[in-house]
């Protein structure tokens, strides 16, 4: 069922990055783009997006339940269903911050998810067209070729530390703890471009304080099915419908198994 999905899926996402994505990139009036909460936006583009996305999805496999980011924003009852049953997950436009302020990276991320295993996952960067996609036993793929997971080879791993989302306290202790062990990086404020960054060698380390399923159920399966790990901090795997904090994804088991002992242990 999940391969029968693909190409409509896809022709959905790519019919809606060029529709009402693209068109509003660089091109929002002040109005059109509001603040949910401190240093979380919204724009136009945003709602008009996921309204697309979910009426197309609802088509492809009507079965399915629809988890929206700004649906879940309007209404935060439709999150606790995550975990249940069949479900679309979608995040409009991922990078909002980037896309509000006329900047790369942000990318469009859909999952179907069933009573919380992630099926299969969709990542589409409208700037490049880049398509990113996983099955759940079927491999990741980039731009319709197979991908492996694979380390940056440098010295020391790359890594990338979402800790906005932490307390003071958290983030002071992970810095310190990251220090001269990895080689620290700035994070593209987008899960839509560190999940791959993940896979192709870019970067080796990626930690997340805020774990909702419209960010990452997508990117974590992407990670796994290409041979990386991406895993909760005590080893579980991450589950749709799970909202505890802490993510932690490497481009290999070992390198999760190092920064797991180092950051955490």
């Amino acid at each position: 069922m999940v391969l029968e999905l693909h190409e409509p899926v896809v022709a959905l996402m790519r019919e809606v990055a060029r529709d009402i994505v693209m068109p509003r990139y660089r091109n929002l009036a002040d109005h059109e783009i509001s603040e949910k909460a401190a240093d979380d936006y919204v724009t136009i583009a945003d709602k008009e997006s996921e309204l697309r996305l979910a009426e197309g999805l609802a088509a492809i496999l009507p079965e399915a339940g629809i988890i929206g980011e700004e649906a879940c924003a309007a209404d935060p009852a439709i999150l606790e269903r995550a975990g249940t049953g069949l479900n679309w997950i979608i995040d409009p436009i991922d990078g909002t911050g980037n896309f509000a302020s006329g900047n790369p990276p942000f990318g469009i991320m859909i999952a179907l998810a069933d009573s919380g295993t992630t099926l299969a996952g969709w990542i589409l960067d409208p700037l490049t067209g880049r398509l990113c996609h996983a099955m759940l036993g079927g491999g990741s793929h980039i731009d319709g070729e197979q991908v492996v997971a694979r380390e940056s080879g440098d010295d020391l791993p790359i890594a990338a530390l979402a800790v906005y989302f932490m307390t003071p306290e958290e983030r002071a202790d992970i810095q310190r703890r990251a220090d001269g062990a990895f080689a620290i990086v700035d994070i593209p404020r987008c899960a839509a471009e560190q999940y791959p960054r993940l896979v192709l060698g870019q970067n080796d380390v990626s930690v997340f304080a805020r774990t909702l399923p419209w960010d990452h159920a997508a990117g974590t399966l992407l990670v796994n099915e290409a041979g990386g790990c991406c895993q909760r901090l005590d080893g579980a795997p991450y589950l749709v419908g799970d909202l505890r904090r802490g993510l932690l994804g490497a481009s290999s088991p070992r390198l999760w198994d190092k920064a797991a002992g180092l950051l955490f242990g």
